[in-house]
């Protein structure tokens, strides 16, 4: 391991080291988590991970729903609901006048009530 001295911070490391091996074999993967970074770019919008969470109590809403669900014009739940199926974690189905918004798949799902769940726990209280 190589070292340098760099900080004297509590919270980072007081010398400057790292695992040769541990980097080769971590480094290349890094390339595969654009598509991670993008959904949680996604959902980092409060709208939109409103939309994915009232989408996780509810099957399907329809954009009208959405809009008086958070209080805003249909016009923003529209352009917040694309985008969330642009993104690949929402799905759409129109029924004549009305279009119906679902979450994309149980992934999705899991991942928004995953972070609810961490998010009540005590230490962000």
């Amino acid at each position: 391991m190589k070292e340098i001295e760099i900080s004297k911070k509590n919270d980072t490391c007081q010398t400057f080291c790292y695992d040769e091996e541990v980097i080769e074999r971590v480094q290349p993967k890094m390339v595969g988590i654009r598509g991670v970074e993008l959904i949680f770019k996604a959902l980092s919008d409060a709208t939109r991970l409103k939309i994915a969470y009232a989408l996780t109590l509810e099957k399907e809403l329809c954009v009208c729903d959405v809009a008086n669900i958070l209080g805003t014009t249909t016009a923003t739940a529209s352009h917040h609901l694309r985008y969330l199926r642009n993104m690949g974690l929402a799905d759409y189905e129109k029924r004549g006048k009305l279009v119906f918004y679902s979450l994309a798949d149980d992934h999705v799902h899991q991942l928004v009530r995953i972070a609810c769940e961490h998010a009540e726990e005590d230490r962000y209280k």
